[in-house]
């Protein structure tokens, strides 16, 4: 684990790397803003959708090795289904796209109406993509493979960076588009070629059992779950697109240091948690809660600790970090002040993706898909009401909000369900 904590870090590190020269070539321009746009329908796609199947088959998958099942047939299942959601998702998304945008992101230019649709035609395929690398991940994952399963994400920032250096005066407005799409295909050649080199990959005829029967079963809630909580982006980011040219790319850059340090523990953690917490559920289901408190306590204390130091130190990292050539000082300050909005939430947002993974181990999604019904009504209340008065800055402070509140939920809940347990 903290060998995958190390190089999540330096992956972290290309990453933030790579966004200092995008800043500098792009600040928060109309370019960066489009790209932003267009590369929100398929990430919203993979998170809704492909990521939701990678959470719930890992712990049915534990469950069919552990009874001695036939994996290979529960592995075609899982490449079959992510398949056909990729490209039934890349079919929409073409057909759509139009109507996406005339709807959410009304009263602009077909100038920039086309600046999104053409990056987003070249990203498209890219879902296919990471569908497959999502699945042979989780796969790696299985066997304790996290180091692997890690190392691949480096190989999409190399290419970006290398495109941003070398390929940018060729490729123009359309180079984040190709960097995104060459760099996804390269990661997937790499997780495939270790797959293949630890023969992890079984396939034979799909045979549905009552194993894949109840993973089927759950996909509904969580896909719900997952859709509920991926639309509080898109809110943000329709909200965002109705304030000043820059707006999307402020708020996105503000998340972008709090993010990282949720997923520096996430990353490290979360990979190694849920086959855990499944091994361990299925073994003594309330060693798994107590296990999970004592993580919940750390994780909580040393965020709130890494919190108010990262509040003071704000305006010095935006700075060092992307202030140069079009990213101006007066940018800096306000990314700065998005960031430190945004940092208040990171301790409860943690805690609540760590009891994610716990509740899917044991297949409580239907409470999730409520919770995330109820932070997406409070989300966008709060953003009505707050971009009146504060801007882009009232967003943030509703995102903070909505998950300190989310978190204070899950941990009700599952503090609930361990009392059962124990009675």
């Amino acid at each position: 684990m903290a060998i995958v904590a190390i190089v999540t870090f330096f992956i972290k590190g290309i990453a933030f790397y790579k966004e200092t020269i995008i800043a500098g070539q792009f600040g928060l321009s109309e370019v960066l803003d489009t790209f932003l746009i267009a590369i929100l329908i398929p990430t919203f796609i993979q998170s809704v959708f492909l990521n939701s199947l990678k959470n719930l088959f890992i712990p049915n998958y534990i469950a069919e090795v552990k009874n001695e099942g036939n994996i290979s047939s529960f592995q075609s299942i899982i490449f079959l289904m992510t398949i056909i959601i990729s490209i039934i998702s890349i079919i929409v998304a073409y057909l759509f796209i139009d109507l996406f945008l005339e709807s959410i992101y009304p009263n602009h230019t077909q100038a920039y109406y086309s600046l999104v649709k053409n990056q987003l035609y070249i990203i498209l395929p890219a879902l296919l993509i990471w569908g497959l690398t999502t699945v042979i991940s989780g796969l790696l994952e299985i066997e304790d493979k996290f180091l692997i399963s890690t190392i691949h994400q480096l190989f999409p920032l190399i290419t970006m960076i290398i495109f941003l250096y070398v390929l940018n005066d060729k490729l123009g407005n359309m180079l984040l588009a190709y960097g995104t799409l060459v760099g996804s295909i390269i990661g997937f050649i790499f997780l495939l070629f270790y797959a293949l080199k630890y023969n992890i990959l079984s396939l034979s005829k799909p045979v549905f059992n009552d194993n894949v029967k109840i993973m089927i079963n759950q996909l509904p809630p969580k896909i719900s779950s997952s859709f509920l909580s991926a639309m509080n982006n898109f809110i943000d980011q329709f909200f965002a697109g109705s304030l000043v040219v820059g707006s999307i790319a402020a708020l996105n850059y503000g998340n972008r240091v709090p993010a990282f340090g949720v997923t520096i523990v996430i990353m490290a953690l979360g990979s190694v948690l849920l086959p855990h917490f499944s091994r361990l559920v299925n073994e003594d289901l309330k060693s798994a809660y107590l296990y999970l408190f004592r993580i919940l306590k750390l994780v909580l204390t040393i965020g709130i600790i890494g919190v108010i130091i990262a509040v003071l130190f704000s305006d010095w990292i935006v700075e060092v970090w992307l202030e140069s050539d079009n990213f101006t000082h007066q940018d800096t300050l306000k990314v700065s002040a998005i960031q430190q909005i945004l940092f208040i939430n990171v301790p409860f947002y943690l805690c609540t993706l760590i009891i994610v993974k716990f509740l899917t181990s044991i297949n409580k999604n239907r409470f999730m898909a409520w919770i995330s019904f109820i932070n997406l009504l409070i989300n966008i209340t709060l953003n009505f009401i707050l971009i009146k008065y504060y801007g882009v800055y009232g967003l943030a402070f509703s995102t903070s909000f909505v998950l300190i509140i989310s978190s204070c939920f899950y941990m009700g809940y599952t503090y609930k369900q361990f009392k059962k347990l124990t009675l």
